[in-house]
């Protein structure tokens, strides 16, 4: 049995800050800097000054398989960054950071108020306060301004100055850098309060410094300390799903911190900096619609980015595998995977770089021909990996009206076979293997030959958020409905002037006259896109109603004949008639049957139609699937 790679030892909280000071222990170098709010700060001083636990640490021993750029603690003298560190701390950087900073380094900190407004901190404690049982302890912590005088808000009155130690002993305030070396601040305390008749001060002294100066100077901190045979596999693990402090960290941080040790600003290449936008910023731009402020892929990852690189090089992998003889299970699998992302060699990411990134371009093209224009109505966001992924692969011949009917049919199918919702890891790389070859005249990839979409599906498809309804409205607008009121087409520029979204066709309000339950009047089959003005318009009355009103017009929209209103109902797959005589059973039949039928003609399969029941129950409407703002009462 192998043995453990890590070992959990309580460590004194002066040696592991002292550590920091000298440089022992650093940061790795990909560790965010970020300020903890002077709240936090203070209950963290509390927390030590009464002897409770702060949590555990976690450390690497430097120089194992895990090679990362390091860097001191924020505040940390200049000798630190010469210092080459025994370990790194993973989880505990602010805890560590914020201590260090009020206590050993006897510097003013730097910190946030809960007005979330940068200011500049010493840290006192009051000393009769803190011995009153009947006090909250983080009460008895005050932050005070840099020069140590708290003023009222217009600075006319002071009230606090404890700009000298005099003033300090006077006020019983003990400052907050002094507590791991008291001796001369007690000399001075003393002499400020000599005399018999100020005994009882001093004994409040020597009480404070046994019940919660020595809880600072004999506090243990539990530190788990990963050795250096540790693997990429568990550092990941650990800020996946260890760290506690702020954002977990990602692969994309320690790819990062590796990719420093070479020399590379991977950061740079994704954030940008002054002098240049990043990928990141290419990305929220690609194909931005006017008035917003991002575009269909700015909600990409740079994991998302690092997975379709890594796709390439570990096909460079296997092909060169197969080159040498390899069979079967000696061959490497073709992967995006973490491990994946962790093992990516600089040189692989720099060739392929600007080729991924053209792909994901071409990805947001692809999907705005699809007529999905805004990140909230993409079916998902992780089908994108591999649809950049091939499209950077099979480069112009994806223009190619052959090529192009193939991708679009793989693309509903992961849609409608709702395959891409979790555990993508696998998919995406068999798409990548897959598709291409069958462009190429190949086998259907799979994701095509086991999607298998149900007949009685879209009765229950109601959540907002699904996949597959979304996938019905882009289904829709790509095959031209038009607006009700207007007759216009959803393209880009009206979809977003008109305000498009997804509506009831039998609003809520009639419905619910009529006692139909919402999870029949919710589904997808009684929606469809249009404008809100025209949603307006509908309000809450019957289908009569409205297309009456619709027809006869106002004093803003002209007057429609019954035959062209006819059309627009029709290029929703809506039977006319079933509205104009209010027959909600029969629209929902029949619309059930020309949805199936989109469905089908996109996929290129047909639906399954049997008794096999599907798997589990269907989760109760949430607010997502209400849209009850969406739907707006005629005046």
């Amino acid at each position: 049995m192998a043995g453990s790679t890590f070992q959990t030892n309580p460590f004194d909280l002066y040696k592991l800050l002292d550590d920091c000071h000298c440089g022992v222990l650093q940061l790795p170098d990909f560790q965010r800097s970020w300020v903890w709010d002077e709240e936090r700060i203070k209950s963290l001083i509390a927390s030590i000054s009464r002897a409770f636990p702060v949590g555990a640490l976690m450390t690497l021993h430097s120089g194992g398989n895990v090679n990362f750029k390091p860097r001191p603690i924020e505040g940390a003298p200049a000798e630190a960054k010469r210092t080459s560190p025994y370990s790194l701390l993973l989880d505990g950087q602010q805890r560590m950071t914020s201590l260090y900073q009020a206590t050993l380094r006897r510097k003013v900190v730097e910190t946030v108020t809960s007005k979330k407004k940068k200011v500049k901190r010493w840290f006192y404690i009051d000393i009769r306060k803190s011995l009153d049982p009947s006090q909250d302890r983080e009460d008895t912590i005050i932050g005070v301004p840099e020069d140590r005088i708290v003023r009222t808000d217009f600075g006319r009155e002071v009230l606090i100055d404890l700009s000298s130690a005099e003033k300090e002993y006077a006020s019983l305030m003990y400052p907050i850098s002094e507590v791991f070396d008291w001796d001369k601040w007690q000399d001075g305390f003393d002499k400020y309060w000599r005399g018999d008749e100020n005994e009882s001060t001093r004994d409040e002294f020597r009480a404070f410094k046994r019940l919660i100066l020595e809880n600072f100077k004999y506090y243990r901190v539990p530190v788990i300390a990963l050795d250096r045979s540790t693997s990429k596999e568990a550092v990941c693990v650990v800020f996946e799903k260890v760290n506690t402090g702020g954002k977990p960290l990602d692969a994309f941080e320690l790819v990062t911190a590796m990719y420093a040790a070479e020399g590379h600003e991977l950061r740079k290449d994704w954030y940008g900096d002054d002098s240049a936008k990043g990928r990141h910023r290419r990305f929220a731009e690609t194909l931005r619609p006017a008035g917003l402020d991002t575009g269909i892929i700015a909600n990409v990852a740079n994991t998302d980015f690092l997975q379709a690189i890594s796709l390439f090089h570990t096909r460079d992998l296997r092909r060169a595998a197969e080159a040498a003889g390899k069979k079967g299970k000696e061959l490497p699998a073709v992967t995006g995977n973490r491990q994946a992302l962790l093992n990516l060699p600089l040189d692989a990411y720099k060739r392929y770089e600007a080729q991924v990134e053209q792909g994901f371009v071409q990805a947001a093209k692809f999907l705005h021909m699809l007529h999905i224009y805004r990140i909230f109505d993409l079916p998902y966001q992780s089908q994108i990996i591999p649809l950049a992924a091939i499209l950077a692969d099979i480069g112009d011949a994806w223009e190619h009206d052959a090529n192009r009917a193939k991708l679009v049919r793989w693309y509903w199918n992961g849609v409608f076979g709702e395959l891409y919702g979790s555990a993508v890891d696998t998919r995406i790389a068999r798409d990548f293997m897959e598709v291409p070859i069958w462009l190429g005249g190949g086998p259907e990839p799979s994701t095509v030959s086991e999607t298998m979409f149900r007949d009685d599906r879209l009765k229950t498809m109601r959540m907002r958020l699904s996949a597959a309804y979304k996938g019905v409205n882009a289904l829709l607008m790509k095959e031209g409905v038009q607006d009700f009121r207007s007759g216009q087409r959803f393209d880009h520029t009206v979809f977003f002037g008109e305000n498009v979204d997804i509506h009831h066709i039998f609003p809520q309000d009639w419905c619910k006259k009529h006692s139909i339950k919402p999870d029949v009047y919710d589904s997808i089959i009684n929606k469809t896109p249009l404008s809100y003005r025209t949603n307006r318009i509908i309000g809450g009355s019957a289908p009569s109603e409205y297309l009456d009103r619709l027809q006869r017009g106002n004093e803003i929209t002209p007057p429609i004949e019954p035959e062209r209103l006819d059309t627009y109902l029709k290029s929703h797959l809506i039977d006319p008639s079933f509205l104009r005589f209010d027959r909600f059973d029969d629209f929902m039949a029949d619309r059930q049957k020309q949805l199936l039928a989109l469905i089908e003609h996109a996929t290129g399969k047909a639906s399954y139609a049997g008794d096999f029941p599907e798997e589990g129950e269907d989760v109760e409407a949430d607010e997502d699937t209400i849209e009850a703002e969406l739907t707006i009462s005629a005046e």
